[in-house]
């Protein structure tokens, strides 16, 4: 199929339509326009064919760099900003798995009100379009699990303490016993002559051991409190829920602060009488103890323009930007304009600036991921204002340290208390209300770390230029403003108390303690590190903020603060790093592992105690047969045509179709396997999607995950179990006729590239 450019009036469309185009035809891509087009992914490994390379350990494939297109000068850019030019801004919103795809979608589109449009230019509205984005993206959601990072407990005794015993102090104990050296908070009730400790438990211990909190874990906790006999060994112990993450933990600790009127403790004896109380122990002490992962299928951006702003070209400048960097990635794009937006004012609606919200796909058809560092995000911001200014939008990328601009906080620090107009919040910690403050009222700040501090000299010099030379009054004023900006977040950093103002002892290790905290929110080197490099760099991370901290005094307490929250940022960042890193090492030859293990027949009891003797046995004769005829045709070579290869096909595909069958029937064998197996995988969604063309209805117990046992028994359908409903009601829509209804030319390469993407796929 032969293309021309020049029937597309759009940039975007003719830079999609090629991209479609070349893979369509199966073309190798230059290095270059790889670069450019992959700047901002990292390569995950490709799949294998021959059985004996999908069991390989996984190779690491090497990362494409960064674009290296030249960047905009410092000059050009400030002189841009002195004359009107608006800082281009690109936000990530948030991060979500698999199943937050249609809440994400519902949101951009306000609920179906909003039209969203996709990367190819279709244009999506309604609430049956977002069902439909659902299934179309279903391939690329990965759908990790989430860590389970918070536990709810309770525990029944039959008497109280002794004569003479604290009644907390005796809890305390008995919930120590129970859950180990981990954190926890809790609060004690006498109800039907008994006493019942609740409880807020961080399910990770010190040691790294982590408690699943389900009937399992239960059973442990209740063997090891039996153990030590006594009061312990007669109480009755249970976990009553789970959940992911900081605002999981702030939220079902402020409920129980709220259900016992404050007389809650925690597991030093300290009272927390307040939600405050409650947020600031989440936030500050036990956030680093959760090492909390969540999985990261689809991420949501904001793009955003000042009041005034033309609504259809900043559209476009956000068109021509998504295409530009994320070509080869699904996403979907959708704009707020003040003027149409259905949602009320009141309710977080009609932001008085426009704006453009995209959500997309972290994971690319041919496996690659998005990487979402810190030179991404210049990049992005560089893209953006590039487009803008093409399309008559004076607009720069900026960087904080331009205008010497206070650093933003986190949704983590901060609560939303107004929506109207200007969203308005209120900090969840001492140090994030400052921190708050200081980016609301904008009051200069200067970094603390060398390398930005070198970068602050050739700011200021950059100014002085544009100040001298500049052309008019107001650009000239707009100069000396900054460099008023400069010379008072300078001054800010010298008012730091200085060591010779302290005891000699107390100053010199406080201020080394401080050195060495800085040293760790560096940014210029962050390579991949692998799991145990990282948790032995965390360990030192830790270490140095514990010693900072002890050593530290009050009037030094703000900038400590500051130190400390970049550095948990930065091993945040990290983190988000070794894992990708690992997923792509996971995903390689076929995205297949192996489970090594010397005795075949310990693998086996230990698949036993998982799934059942039944499933496994039945699970296993199947994809021994999957197997078997994978090597055959292995052994047959590259011939393609052989008759004997297509009939072995054809048996493979058989057995395959009984494995997905076993799967979508509940097999958890098969769907183990199906984790590390992409042929499998596909033959269980493929047994899903026939089911449910027959109307079979699929259970919804994943979607309890997260709630306590209370909400399970009271029977109340979660948000999950709303959206798959609906998504079930409108499955038909997805077999009507479209043959009648116009089709475009950049559509039609769309739906040919993906046929053409996967044969194996196509005829299973």
């Amino acid at each position: 199929m032969e293309i021309f450019l020049g029937a597309f009036t759009e940039e975007w469309e003719r830079r999609r339509a090629a991209f479609l185009h070349e893979r369509l035809m199966g073309r190798a891509k230059d290095d270059e326009e790889e670069r450019r087009r992959r700047g901002s992914t990292v390569p995950v490994g490709g799949s294998s064919q021959k059985l004996s390379r999908r069991f390989k350990k996984a190779a690491r494939r090497p990362q494409t760099p960064n674009s290296s297109s030249p960047r905009r000068p410092m000059g050009t850019r400030f002189a841009g900003l002195a004359s009107g030019s608006q800082p281009a801004v690109v936000k990530m919103a948030s991060f979500g798995g698999g199943g937050r795809l249609g809440a994400m979608a519902g949101y951009i589109s306000r609920n179906g009100e909003v039209s969203m449009e996709t990367q190819s230019g279709q244009e999506l509205q309604g609430r049956d379009a977002i069902a439909a984005l659902c299934d179309d993206w279903a391939h690329l959601m990965g759908n990790r699990t989430e860590s389970r990072d918070i536990g709810l407990f309770c525990i029944d005794i039959a008497h109280g303490p002794e004569k003479g015993q604290a009644l907390n102090e005796w809890a305390r104990y008995i919930v120590r016993s129970a859950v180990g050296d981990r954190s926890f908070a809790f609060g004690v009730e006498e109800r039907d002559g008994t006493l019942r400790i609740e409880g807020v438990v961080v399910l990770r211990s010190k040691a790294g051991e982590r408690l699943t909190a389900d009937a399992k874990a239960t059973e442990i906790v209740q063997a090891r409190m039996r153990a030590k006999g006594g009061d312990v060994g007669k109480a009755e112990f249970r976990f009553k829920g789970y959940g992911n993450g900081v605002e999981y933990g702030t939220s079902r600790l402020r409920k129980l602060v709220a259900r016992f009127d404050g007389a809650v403790e925690n597991d030093r004896g300290e009272k927390i009488a307040d939600a405050k109380q409650a947020g600031d122990l989440v936030q500050q002490e036990w956030r680093g103890e959760l090492h909390s992962r969540k999985s990261r299928d689809v991420m949501h951006l904001v793009m955003s323009a000042r009041a005034g702003t033309d609504v259809d070209t900043f559209r476009a400048a956000a068109r021509a930007f998504l295409s530009t960097e994320f070509a080869a990635h699904q996403y979907v794009l959708s704009l707020h304009d003040p003027m149409r937006d259905p949602k009320a004012e009141q309710d977080g609606g009609k932001r008085p600036h426009v704006h453009v919200h995209a959500i997309v796909a972290m994971r690319a058809e041919n496996g690659d991921r998005i990487e979402t560092s810190i030179g991404s995000f210049r990049r992005w911001r560089e893209s953006l204002a590039k487009e803008a200014r093409a399309r008559g939008i004076l607009m720069e990328m900026t960087d904080r340290r331009d205008q010497a601009s206070a650093p933003a906080y986190t949704r983590n620090q901060v609560r939303p208390i107004s929506r109207k107009g200007r969203t308005e919040h209120a900090g969840t910690s001492n140090f994030a209300r400052r921190r708050y403050d200081q980016k609301r009222r904008e009051e200069p700040t200067a970094p603390s770390t060398a390398g930005s501090l070198e970068y602050m000299k050739k700011v200021r010099s950059q100014w002085l230029e544009v100040a001298r030379h500049a052309e008019d009054s107001d650009a000239q004023n707009f100069a000396k403003a900054q460099l008023s900006r400069m010379a008072s977040a300078e001054l800010s950093l010298k008012e730091m108390p200085d060591a010779r103002d302290l005891p000699r002892e107390n100053g010199s290790r406080a201020r080394a303690a401080l050195v060495e905290l800085s040293k760790l929110t560096e940014v210029d080197n962050m390579s991949t590190m692998t799991r145990s490099a990282f948790e032995a760099y965390e360990k030192r991370v830790e270490a140095a903020l514990v010693q900072a901290e002890r050593v530290t005094p009050e009037i030094w307490r703000s900038r400590f603060e500051e130190i400390a929250s970049a550095a948990r940022d930065h091993v945040e960042a990290r983190r988000e790093m070794m894992e990708q890193a690992e997923q792509a090492r996971d995903r390689t030859s076929d995205n297949r592992r192996v489970r090594r293990v010397d005795d075949a027949n310990q693998e086996w009891d230990e698949a036993v105690a998982r799934h059942g003797l039944s499933s496994v046995e039945t699970g296993t004769g199947v994809l021994m047969a999957v197997e078997y005829y994978r090597q055959l045709i292995g052994s047959t070579g590259d011939d393609q045509s052989s008759p004997d290869r297509a009939s072995l096909q054809a048996s493979l595909n058989f057995e395959l179709a009984r494995a997905g069958e076993l799967g979508a029937a509940g097999n958890a064998y098969i769907r183990e396997i199906a984790e590390v197996d992409n042929d499998v995988r596909v033959a269980i969604e493929a047994a899903q999607r026939s089911g449910e063309r027959m109307g079979n209805k699929a259970g919804a117990a994943d979607a309890r995950e997260g709630y306590t046992e209370d909400e399970i028994l009271a029977g109340e359908p979660t948000p999950g179990d709303v959206a798959r409903a609906d998504a079930m009601k409108r499955f038909g829509d997805a077999n009507r006729d479209n043959a009648k209804q116009p089709v475009s030319l950049l559509e039609e390469l769309q739906r040919e590239a993906e046929r053409e993407r996967d044969p194996d796929d196509f005829e299973r």
